[in-house]
Parts: C-alpha cells; structure tokens; sequence
C-alpha cells in the first residue's frame, strides 16, 4: 500500500469518525425502538410501556416499544447486541433474559457480560412464594416440614423450565434439601390458577402480579423474595426472616444497548434514565405496581450481572435443569 493509498484511508477514517461524532451530538433526532423481549400485556411489556413514555419526554423524542417475543426474551436481546450502535435501537431487558436464559438453553447467541453497553438499571421486582388457600402450611418452616416429611405431596408451578419463578423454587429446593416436583406451565397465568385450585401446592410469582391474588383472598402469600419487606405486602415476611438464610431472589428491568455505543449517546440516555427515575409521577407507578426503583448505573448493572450470573449457573448445574 503507498503513501497516498494510506493518507486516504486515514482521511476517510476520520471523516467517518467526524460524522459519527457530529451525529452523536445532536442524539436523538428520531424516534429510538426499545426491543421487549416478550409478548404485549405482560409485566415486561406493560412496565416498558410506561418507561418509554417517561424516557421519551426526558430526551425530547418519541420512544417506540417494539415487542420481539421468543426463547425467553433472547431474541429481543440478540437483536439489541446486533443492532447498529447509534442509540436508536435499544433493548428493555429483563434480567432472566441475561442471567438464566442463557445458562438453561446454553446459548451462544450472545454473552451477557460482555456484548452489550449498559445504560443502567430502571426498577428491582421480587418474587412472592404463593400458596393456595386450601394448603396448610402457614410459614415457609411449615411448608419446607410437610415437603421433608412427604417426598412426593409436594409440587410447585412455574411458567416454564429455566423462568425465574422456576429457579426461584430450585433455589428453595437446593437450600432446603427437600422433595419438590416442578410443573411447568406455558405462562404464569395457567399456573396460578392450578395454585388457586390445588392442583399445584406453591409457586412464586412477581409481585406485580401477585399482590391482587393475595388481596383478593384467592392465594395466600408466605414470603417475598426481596431483601426487604414489600410495602404493598407490610405483613409478608421475606425468605430470610422467614429462616431461608441467605436466600434472596432479586429482579430488575434495565436499559441496554448494542456494545460501542458513542460517548455522546451513553452519556445522553445515563441522563435520561436518571431523570425518570427521579420523576414523581413515574416512581409513583412503579411503586403501585409493587416495583421497587433502583438508579444503579452501569457499574452497578454489570455487578449484579456477574453475581447473578454466577448465583444461577450452580443452581441450574445443581439441579441439571436444561431446555428441550
């Protein structure tokens, strides 16, 4: 290569690093996609839904939910690892998407840890162990005794293998070291009326969806899986006081995107975010849906990525859980 070839390549090096540049400053100019990895209605659609609102007001842009449903929300995120790094195309991810998902189908798709640019965590969410209002058990103590004393009486829903309600119970199981038999369901809904009916003994759900089953009397709640207690369940104990040393099941919904992604635009959605979680309207929101907001940046993202990922690759080896 000679001396001009290279001079050209150099020059047309940097003009694309100017106008990438230029485009990064004045971001966003257009509507952004959020990428929701499972389908409209969901607690993942509808509280990405109520973001988008919020984060597009913060950025002066309007902000579409595009919902790509499939193998647990991995499809959502492959598209988001992929996409053009611009920031107009951007990912609402659920943590079993980066923390389970990938350890049960043991895909190559895409590694959590590595392949995306973290924006920063939105909300935390716990699970909530639900039993129906025939059972027994009325404590964690209790219903862990009755599984000990009956190896085979004792099952639990889940709304599918590697979901995390799934290993929510795996981890209860592996900590307990007691019989429990997992059915899994094609979604939450049909294994909460099997808990309702007492087809199934227990399961653990999140506690957006929970909280009216257990105020309406159809289910009753032992414990939430959080650190603290639920404010819209003051009288649930956690998994910990519960005598479940140890065991705490936290959920989170962050905002993602492609790795690379310009300083400009990292900086200009790290803003954003900060400024809907601190909008009272939206906190309010969140908190009646029994959401919990967290305004970790991305450090804060990629430690509790590293942790959970690690959490969930001994439970699922524990317990040789694998997708078919």
């Amino acid at each position: 290569m000679n001396i001009k070839t290279l001079i050209a390549a150099a020059s047309a090096v940097a003009a694309l690093a100017g106008a990438q540049t230029a485009a990064a400053q004045t971001y966003p100019d257009r509507p952004i996609r959020l990428l929701v990895g499972y389908a409209p209605g969901g607690p993942v659609d509808t509280t990405a839904r109520v973001f988008a609102k919020y984060l597009g007001d913060k950025l002066g842009q309007t902000v579409v939910v595009e919902n790509r449903a499939g193998a647990s929300g991995m499809i959502a995120s492959d598209a988001t690892a992929k996409a053009t790094p611009d920031g107009y195309m951007l990912g609402f991810a659920a943590s079993p998407t980066l923390t389970m998902s990938p350890l049960v189908q043991r895909s190559t798709l895409f590694d959590p840890r590595k392949d995306f640019s973290l924006i920063g965590l939105v909300v935390d969410y716990a699970n909530v162990l639900l039993i129906g209002p025939q059972i027994p058990a009325k404590n964690v103590g209790e219903l862990v005794t009755y599984a000990r004393e009956h190896p085979e009486a004792v099952s639990f829903g889940s709304a599918g293998i590697g979901a995390s309600n799934h290993l929510s119970a795996e981890l209860l199981k592996k900590q307990s070291q007691a019989s429990m038999l997992h059915v899994p369901y094609r979604g939450n809904s049909p294994a909460m009326m099997d808990v309702v009916s007492g087809k199934v003994t227990f399961m653990f759900d999140i506690t957006s969806t929970a909280i009216p089953f257990v105020k309406s009397g159809k289910a009753r709640a032992l414990a939430v899986t959080s650190k603290t207690r639920n404010p819209e369940l003051p009288d649930v104990p956690t998994m910990m006081e519960a005598g479940m040393k140890d065991y705490e099941v936290v959920g989170w919904y962050a905002l993602v995107g492609p790795k690379k992604l310009p300083d400009a635009v990292t900086a200009r959605l790290t803003q954003a975010l900060s400024e809907v979680s601190k909008d009272p309207a939206f906190r309010q929101a969140m908190t009646e849906s029994g959401y919990t907001i967290n305004a970790g940046d991305s450090k804060a993202l990629q430690a509790r990525i590293d942790r959970e990922y690690a959490l969930w690759s001994d439970v699922i080896q524990t317990a040789k859980i694998q997708a078919n």
